[in-house]
């Protein structure tokens, strides 16, 4: 089967090679793809959101089923454009990804039928925004509506830093119109669970549970990044716990969408809050995240393309979905200065043999090089039978790879760890 897969980072590398396993799988393209890629799919310089672009070039080609991994063209109706012309795919319509594309409107589904989540309350006018803040016990979140690159959340700890958010979102467009209207949200406390799924639009199944490192340095300290690393399974991520979500939020979300009309069917991520009064969903992402992808998918034992034919056909069965019970680690290089100023074009170095996975993110072609292309450049996946030898062989891997301004958290796992008492 002749695949086209929509993307260009870690994800959709760990995407692509995870679907290569498969005995099904012919060739693959990916638009726009990156310089890591092209190792191993065809990749042609599309843009995701290039949506007439994509469609003219899946008519040009023999294209038998295609992956949408990226938020903005599954938001944008990149599946419903592909589906009219004949292709069936992984992923949701527009209809359904705006799960992820409003956070007003996640939140307002969540309330109407009673998913559990944080207090919020919505504007669309900042001086009234600020006007709530003065009221406002701290700290808080604000998030603003829209998509924002996995960084339109804010935790502040007053008065000052709410304003500032604010102003930053609504007046002066940091996000571009995702900002035009935010939500003011309660702020929770608990151990973050990322929760990737698979879902037909009848049944969940849950994907082997995440712990995801947004900050950009050791300790949780600096800017919210896209993700510096991650580790599976989570170990707050219990039994009873994912009975409890199961019941309480899974299911419950995937019928909402249902009664609303808005039947989903790919991936559906449940970013969860497991607060002492109970898991609450802090968001939800219509798509795979990143980099919990490239943790959790070396650990899939199923075929992943039978498992997305089955969420697309509507015939999927828990059955279908199987991992190793082993834990995994993944750790980002990134360019130093990610996520504001960074510098490029730097040649990348990979080890020739090695044991774990390498997923390219920001990285691209020149001549014979791979060179530095973004902010987040490479993720360095291992295994292990305990998570602190996943852990070791994680950043061993990592330091096999070089480029100049290279910058990684040494702390990656610890929190996990800490948790487990293994620190």
């Amino acid at each position: 089967m002749n695949i086209l897969v929509i993307g260009g980072g870690g994800r959709e590398h760990a995407v692509i090679k995870t679907l290569k396993k498969s005995p099904h799988c012919g060739k693959i393209w990916c638009l726009p793809g990156n310089g890591g890629i092209a190792a191993d799919a065809e990749c042609h310089p599309i843009k995701a959101t290039d949506l007439d672009g994509i469609v003219e070039f899946a008519k040009a080609h023999p294209v038998e089923f295609a992956v949408v991994t990226p938020d903005d063209p599954l938001v944008l109706g990149l599946v419903d454009r592909l589906e009219a012309i004949g292709i069936p795919c992984f992923g949701p319509r527009a209809n359904a990804a705006i799960i992820e594309g409003s956070k007003i409107f996640s939140k307002r589904l969540m309330e109407k039928y009673g998913i559990p989540t944080a207090a919020a309350r919505t504007f669309d006018d900042p001086m009234s925004a600020i006007g709530y803040l003065k009221t406002c016990d701290y700290p808080v979140v604000v998030k603003a509506d829209g998509l924002a690159l996995g960084k339109g959340a804010v935790v502040v700890a007053d008065l000052g830093e709410a304003e500032r958010a604010v102003r930053e979102m609504m007046v002066d467009k940091v996000f571009g119109e995702s900002g035009s209207k935010i939500l003011i949200e309660e702020f929770l406390t608990g151990p973050e669970v990322s929760v990737l799924s698979f879902t037909d639009g009848n049944i969940v199944v849950p994907m082997v549970s995440s712990m995801d490192h947004k900050r950009a340095r050791d300790g949780d300290e600096g800017p919210n990044t896209g993700g510096m690393g991650a580790v599976a399974p989570n170990p707050y991520y219990t039994e009873e716990i994912a009975e409890r979500c199961m019941e309480e939020i899974f299911l419950p979300t995937v019928r909402a969408m249902n009664a609303e009309g808005r039947t989903f069917r790919g991936c559906l991520y449940f970013g969860l809050m497991l607060t002492p009064k109970g898991p609450k969903v802090i968001e939800y992402n219509c798509r795979f995240g990143d980099p919990e992808t490239q943790t959790v998918l070396p650990l899939l034992e199923s075929d992943l393309l039978e498992i997305m034919l089955a969420v697309r056909n509507g015939t999927l069965t828990s059955g279908m979905v199987r991992f190793s019970d082993v834990y995994s680690c993944c750790v980002v290089l990134a360019s130093e200065g990610y996520p504001k100023k960074y510098a490029t074009g730097y040649e990348i170095t990979l080890p020739a043999l090695y044991r774990g996975e390498i997923f390219v993110a920001g990285a691209k072609r020149e001549g014979e090089k791979l060179v530095t292309a973004g902010g987040r450049v490479v993720g360095a996946v291992d295994t292990g039978m305990s998570l602190r030898e996943a852990v070791k062989n994680a950043y061993a891997l990592a330091k096999e790879i070089g480029f100049e301004n290279a910058y990684l958290r040494s702390d990656i796992g610890a929190r996990a760890l800490k948790a487990l008492g293994e620190d």
